[in-house]
């Protein structure tokens, strides 16, 4: 039974997470990850590479097919020579030779108006300080920036991955089907999304459809408030397009269930969430602020393959939705108790369909 519609403490989700147990390496095959369903009151201990058996055929199965670009700089400011970083965010176009991005910045000390920062070959200016702390910086280079930037910027790793990034962070903090450039983090579970898994239910019969939300740093912001409602909820670019919305249409038609890989296309899907017609969607583009808690209805999505989260965040809550808080934290409890791996290169959680 749904939980009733009331305000959510930050407290409430709250959980002891061992350090221990925060993946700092992904696993050497995609599909090799741990899985736990949690079906109704039950739970049960599976692999990944299991998952498409417990799949319905013909469900609708939707992925994320945002990919993450290289967005971290590590270098100094060109004055002292103190160290610098910046996290590129968004492209705000060109100016001149310049590349204008939206960045956050940080060094010993505040990144003002003026100052330089020198990243190899790339030479970034900071233009103006925006609301919430964000930057505005110009981008220059002898050559292209954009070459220049592959060459050395790096791969945007979790700040809970304590070490720096390598060459396998490259191919592996990035889904198969990564097509569309645009996040500063993974869409995480489907970073288990195997060339294999992904046969497997084509076998069955299940359907694949793609949705794009571009994952932003805000997915990492513990909520602070003491209700979630308070939160300021951060934004991110998304769309759904008019492929997708027929591949809704015609799951509903043959009574299928619509399963989301990773919360990100929760988030895309429920945005986009039909106002008249239950189950479906309509196109949909631009940004989304949606958050979702216990309590709020579930409009489009059935099912849920997703990562296990940080305490405290708008990505748990958004399980909770499902299941409800009790529910989620006893199955995190197990998780706990049986070693899984968590976090953006962890194990995973299956919430099978609640309708067909």
């Amino acid at each position: 039974m749904r939980e009733p519609v009331r305000t959510v403490k930050s407290q409430e989700l709250e959980y002891d997470l061992p350090e221990s147990l925060v993946a700092q390496r992904p696993l050497r095959a995609r599909d090799g990850a741990r899985l736990l369903v949690l079906d109704g009151d039950g739970i049960a201990h599976r692999a990944m590479r299991d998952w498409a058996q417990l799949v319905p055929g013909g469900a609708l199965v939707v992925l994320n097919d945002t990919r993450v670009f290289k967005a971290r700089l590590l270098g100094r400011r060109k004055d002292s020579g103190g160290k610098a970083e910046l996290l590129l965010l968004r492209s705000l176009g060109e100016r001149g030779e310049a590349q204008v991005w939206e960045a956050l910045g940080r060094a010993r000390r505040p990144l003002r108006p003026g100052m330089r920062l020198v990243f190899g070959a790339v030479e970034a200016v900071v233009v103006a300080r925006l609301d919430g702390g964000g930057l505005r910086v110009e981008l220059t280079c002898d050559e292209s920036v954009t070459e220049a930037l592959e060459e050395v910027a790096r791969v945007p790793l979790p700040p809970y991955i304590r070490r720096p990034d390598d060459e396998a962070d490259v191919e592996r903090y990035q889904t198969l089907f990564a097509k569309r450039s645009g996040s500063v983090a993974a869409p995480t579970a489907g970073l288990h999304m195997s060339q294999a898994l992904l046969r497997a239910l084509g076998q069955r019969g299940v359907k694949i459809a793609y949705a794009t939300l571009h994952v932003g740093p805000g997915t990492f912001q513990p909520v602070s408030t003491d209700d979630l409602d308070d939160h300021p909820m951060h934004a991110e670019a998304l769309e759904v397009s008019d492929e997708l919305v027929r591949e809704v249409a015609q799951a509903r038609a043959r009574q299928a269930p619509v399963i989301a890989v990773g919360t990100t296309v929760v988030r895309a899907l429920e945005t986009a969430a039909d106002p008249e017609l239950d189950g479906h969607v309509i196109a949909t583009s631009g940004e989304t602020r949606l958050m979702i808690q216990p309590g709020r209805e579930i409009r489009v999505v059935d099912g849920l393959l997703t990562n296990f989260h940080m305490p405290r965040s708008t990505l748990l809550a958004l399980v909770a939705a499902f299941v409800g808080i009790d529910r989620v934290l006893a199955a995190y409890r197990v998780a706990i108790e049986e070693g899984y791996r968590f976090l953006s290169y962890g194990d995973a959680m299956y919430l099978p369909p609640r309708r067909t």
